[in-house]
């Protein structure tokens, strides 16, 4: 079975080994294809660790929401801005209950800190 997240690789050669803390995510796209498939798996500890801690939510309140279909993510660019900064655009599709498909397209802010990336924030264009 091919990632979660895409990728050709299987989960555990792919997103698996940065859920179970083996590896760090060595670029900001391999930690943003990570935390969309944690969002699939519903890893709630997994995003809140690879969220920068200025903009990190106390909770994510996964058992509070109806299930997330997660459908597929398309990553658009990853841009490096410097050593420290880069962005990620993509949309990810998916579906809550028997509502139609739902498109999210952001550009993701990520930081390079203390030798790990982390998600800052998103814009939606």
């Amino acid at each position: 079975m091919t990632c979660y997240c895409g990728n050709e690789k299987t989960y555990g050669a792919c997103c698996g080994r940065f859920h179970s803390g083996v590896e760090n995510a060595s670029t900001a796209q391999l930690l943003m294809r990570s935390r969309y498939s944690a969002y699939v798996l519903m890893l709630e500890s997994y995003l809140l660790t690879t969220w920068h801690s200025t903009t990190r939510p106390a909770a994510l309140g996964f058992s509070d929401e109806e299930k997330t279909q997660w459908l597929g993510l398309e990553i658009k660019q990853h841009r490096i801005i410097d050593a420290n900064n880069a962005q990620v655009e993509f949309v990810a599709r998916y579906k809550i209950g028997g509502l139609p498909a739902v498109r999210l397209h952001e550009i993701s802010d990520f930081i390079f800190e203390d030798g790990r990336w982390f998600y800052v924030m998103g814009i939606f264009p």
